[in-house]
């Protein structure tokens, strides 16, 4: 027994001492390469080019998503390694390339302002493009923000103005017999048009009338301005599209003829001896913008649909939206921490649940209780629940192309038992209680289930115009008159009352700043809210199976046709019996239906 014990001891000792060596052994490789890191740095020459590809659309903000190559691409990322790059001495300019109708136009405005900020610097910009291949006006107004503007030889320049459209179910609902009962208020809410109407109703086409001419207006401005031009001249050239870039060229729309590589070769000539072209992607993966030293303004992110709870985001399937609990604990977080002076809240958001919106604007309002002045900054949309949680804000910003308003509200469902039958399906549902399967789709409401759906609509409706008054200190009856349900541009919501003023985020943060009492020149940032380590996502990843994934597979690629897409897409965003704060089917310009 004594030798067993001994032979145990020395085993235990043995696996002991093999657990210090690798512990060590990890520690010495951890010191190597943190020492290899900061002789080598972050791999940047002394002069160097930051390449830029804006062809493919992106978040606002980052999502609750996991990724295995750190920072992803977001609008707000770019914002934050420019204005870093702009006080980066190795970094001399910017060559980027665009021209696919991926930028909506307040995106564009975002970085429009962005690159301004970074050329204030003795930066440099150059854009390039293939040809601007859509009539959409995002990315040529971002492409006017640079010193020089190249375009392939012979291509397409079609930039022209803005388009909207929507798509109307009425008809094929009326050939399978499914029965929609959607309540909107008001006449302008025209997310209820896609089930309950088979065209375009008068009061949707006099706001998109006027929301497509506010951004092409708010275009015609920013780019007059930056290519000094007349407006009259950049309109004119504007209805001459679609053209050739030469033509573009001939207009002063367009600086150069050529192709990518020779722009890029323009940007690292003109960077000096020895430059090098580096992926702007590689440099915000360098950087850490969630945190920086002495932070004394918090960026809370708000981007995608708001959902009641805790987003469920993993490595597989990331959740772009806002989870109320979770936004509702980063205003907490920024409230207590005593080094943050002032919020600026992001918000790109078409709204969502009514319950969620309401629990993430009372954290916004007491966090504005505990001296936290608030600002909010509006990406390409803070409609519908998107302007529910802004309302209280002390100063809301938004770009010239923001969609923002759509205060309204609707509700109902989409019945399909005789859909069913067509198909030879049968469903009978038993319940106990009078109202118990109210919300269900299989059979319409009853008159007084449908009387009883107006009044919820009716309270909850007034409840939002009362919270919105309320916040921007207006007059019921003035709220109320520019209310009902319609989307503005932000150009056009200023005028109304509905915002501020006109900016894009370091608008905003200056704002924030000065209200908090933060020097302009000691603005740090802190990001809300955390987001999810990798730790996190790799416990959900083991619970996945090989089989599982690629069915997963499958099922993405079938959704990915568009057709599928878009009939899915219809009807998820119908209203399922519950009051909602969404502004779904917005126009965003040179897109119509299908496309």
């Amino acid at each position: 027994m004594v030798g067993f014990l001994r032979w145990l001891r020395s085993i235990m000792a043995a696996v002991l001492n093999g657990i210090a060596k690798f512990t060590f052994l990890l520690i010495l490789i951890f010191a190597v390469l943190l020492v290899v890191g900061l002789v080598r740095g972050d791999g940047l020459p002394a002069n160097t080019v930051l390449t830029m590809d804006l062809r493919d659309s992106m978040p606002d903000s980052a999502t609750s998503g996991l990724s295995f190559s750190g920072q992803q691409q977001t609008v707000m990322n770019l914002v934050l390694a420019l204005d870093k790059a702009s006080r980066d001495g190795r970094i001399k300019g910017v060559v980027m390339r665009l021209g696919n109708g991926a930028l909506s136009l307040a995106e564009a405005e975002e970085i429009s302002g962005a690159l301004h900020r970074f050329r204030d610097h003795k930066k440099f910009v150059i854009a390039q493009a293939t040809g601007f291949l859509t009539s959409g006006l995002g990315d040529y107004v971002a492409a006017a923000a640079a010193d020089q503007i190249w375009v392939q030889p012979h291509s397409d320049f079609k930039v022209s103005g803005g388009a909207a459209g929507g798509l109307f179910l009425k008809g094929l609902f009326d050939k399978i017999e499914a029965v929609p009962q959607i309540a909107k208020r008001a006449e302008y809410k025209s997310a209820a048009d896609m089930y309950m109407e088979k065209s375009m109703s008068d009061a949707d086409r006099e706001q998109l009338t006027a929301v497509t001419n506010s951004w092409r207006e708010a275009a015609v401005s920013q780019v007059a301005k930056d290519r000094r031009l007349d407006p009259e001249k950049v309109r004119a050239a504007f209805d001459d599209s679609p053209q050739f870039a030469e033509d573009a060229r001939a207009k002063g729309l367009v600086d150069r003829i050529g192709y990518d590589d020779d722009a890029l070769g323009a940007g690292v000539g003109r960077a000096g001896k020895g430059a090098k072209p580096f992926k702007i992607t590689d440099y915000i993966r360098d950087q850490d913008f969630s945190a920086a030293y002495g932070a004394n303004l918090a960026l809370i992110e708000a981007a995608g649909e708001i959902v009641d709870g805790t987003a469920k985001g993993d490595l597989f399937n990331s959740q772009a939206g806002i989870a109320s609990d979770d936004l509702s604990e980063a205003n907490r977080q920024a409230a207590r921490a005593p080094g943050i002076k002032a919020i600026v809240l992001r918000v790109d958001s078409p709204g969502g649940s009514v319950t969620a919106s309401d629990q993430i604007l009372d954290a916004v309002k007491k966090a504005q209780a505990k001296g936290k002045p608030v600002v909010v900054s509006m990406a390409g949309l803070g409609a519908s629940g998107g302007y529910y949680i802004s309302a209280s804000a002390d100063k809301i910003v938004a770009q010239p192309g923001t969609l923002t308003g759509s205060i309204g509200v609707l509700t109902g469902k989409v019945s399909v038992s005789k859909s069913l039958a067509l198909a030879g399906v049968a469903v009978e549902q038993v319940a106990s209680g009078k109202n118990t399967m109210m919300d269900s789709a299989i059979e319409p409401y009853t008159p007084e289930q449908w009387a009883l759906l107006n009044r919820q609509a009716d309270v909850i409706y007034r409840d939002f115009l009362q919270k919105v008054a309320a916040g921007r200190k207006l007059p019921f009856e003035q709220i109320a008159a520019v209310a009902k349900g319609r989307v503005w541009t932000g150009a056009d919501a200023k005028a109304k009352g509905l915002v501020d003023g006109l900016g894009g985020f370091w608008t905003a943060a200056d704002l924030a700043a000065g209200l908090g009492k933060i020097p302009a020149d000691q603005i740090a940032i802190k990001i809300y809210p955390r987001r999810k380590g990798l730790l996190e996502g790799l416990s959900n990843l083991m619970g996945r199976s090989q089989a599982g994934l690629k069915a997963l597979d499958g099922v993405r690629a079938l959704m990915a046709l568009p057709g599928i897409r878009l009939a899915l897409e219809a009807l998820a965003s119908a209203p399922r019996g519950g009051v909602e704060l969404k502004a779904v089917n917005l126009p965003r310009e040179g897109e119509l239906p299908g496309r």
